[in-house]
């Protein structure tokens, strides 16, 4: 089994995260996105120490090969990899995946190196993988109220928010927080998988769970409860949100057209349309009425029709995936009373800050 770590800028957290992965990990990927602070450098001296503490056990060592700048430390148990530009959270676990599939890695999880992802629920993440039930599991910190209790009320609305467009892009309606990064993935569902397709930047999570269901692939969701400090989100919601609300839309499209308009499954695609098109003449009729200070006759109808027809096209939709959804058990570890509140560490959503955003997610 390995591990991908994508890090960028968390020189206080990664050397705790690369020290702390269980024994049981056969490798542990690090990426570092070219990070502006000394993240390359805690990276390599703790990735360093893990393989020469596994070296001395199997007194089998490797020579280390290191460069300063783009390089990689690729001997041993922690495999330490930087890259050259900034290029975005989703290119770093990308390049992380590659290499573990290169080494015949059979299940890859994705832990952030900003210290959130308890390395003591791993274990629990991978269950629905190894036993078979699922290709894909992810963290889920909005299970209920016990499970969210600490997650910033901004953060809370915006993961919920983003849960419901993810739902309807991806066909899982059953995932409730898709921006979750702590999941864990099979290696033959991950060989399916067009990497180069999917997304580097921020939106990597939604994308590729657009993709799983493409391929057919079934997701689990993990309850675990949210760990959170004192941090507050550097987001830039001017940006962030129109991006990857047009990410989703493409992504939608893009999934109709592939797993049911190419497969002659015409039902789903057809009340999306017939939905979308009332509502949209509805709303142009009594606009057009309003303005003109008319009675907008029939507009309501036709709204009303519409959102039922949308309404219809997302519960057929729910019901041509329901064998895709999976929900695992939950962590053990975890419990009322054993919360972190280290204020050091920060959250656990897959966030990423590149060289143009440099924003903190939700």
């Amino acid at each position: 089994m390995g591990v991908v770590v994508p890090a960028y800028n968390e020189e206080r957290f990664v050397g705790t995260v690369i020290d702390t992965i269980p024994e049981f990990v056969d490798r542990t990927y690090v990426i570092d996105d070219h990070s502006t602070d000394g993240t390359w450098r805690e990276i390599t001296v703790h990735a360093a120490r893990v393989n020469d503490s596994v070296d001395h056990r199997s007194e089998a060592r490797e020579p280390t090969q290191l460069t300063a700048d783009g390089g990689e430390l690729t001997a041993g148990r922690v495999v330490a990899i930087r890259h050259p530009t900034n290029r975005g959270r989703g290119a770093s676990v990308k390049a992380g995946y590659q290499r573990a599939l290169e080494d015949g890695m059979d299940i890859i999880v994705v832990m952030d190196g900003d210290g959130q992802m308890d390395p003591d629920i791993l274990t629990t993440i991978i269950d629905p993988v190894v036993d078979g039930t699922a290709d894909y599991a992810v963290g889920d910190r909005l299970a209920g109220p016990s499970y969210w209790h600490g997650m910033p009320p901004w953060r809370l609305f915006g993961n919920t928010l983003l849960s419901g467009l993810t739902r309807i892009a991806s066909g899982y309606w059953h995932i409730r927080d898709p921006q979750n990064g702590y999941t864990a993935i099979s290696a033959s569902a991950l060989a399916e998988l067009d990497l180069d397709r999917l997304y580097d930047k921020y939106g990597f999570l939604n994308d590729v769970l657009v993709h799983l269901n493409v391929a057919e692939k079934r997701v689990a969701t993990v309850p675990m409860y949210a760990r959170y400090g004192d941090e507050e989100s550097g987001i830039r919601y001017s940006s962030f949100v129109p991006g990857l609300s047009f990410l989703l839309l493409k992504d939608f499209v893009w999934r109709l057209r592939v797993k049911y308009l190419d497969k002659r499954e015409y039902a789903p695609v057809l009340a999306y349309v017939i939905g979308v098109l009332s509502v949209l003449a509805g709303v142009v009729r009594f606009s057009r009425g309003v303005l003109e200070q008319s009675r907008p006759s029939g507009s309501v109808i036709r709204i009303f029709g519409g959102v039922l027809a949308l309404g219809s096209a997302m519960l057929l939709d729910k019901r041509l995936n329901e064998h895709l959804q999976q929900v695992g058990t939950t962590p053990d570890v975890f419990d009322s009373s054993a919360r972190p509140t280290d204020p050091e560490v920060r959250g656990s959503d897959g966030s990423h800050r590149d060289d143009e955003q440099a924003e903190r997610v939700v």
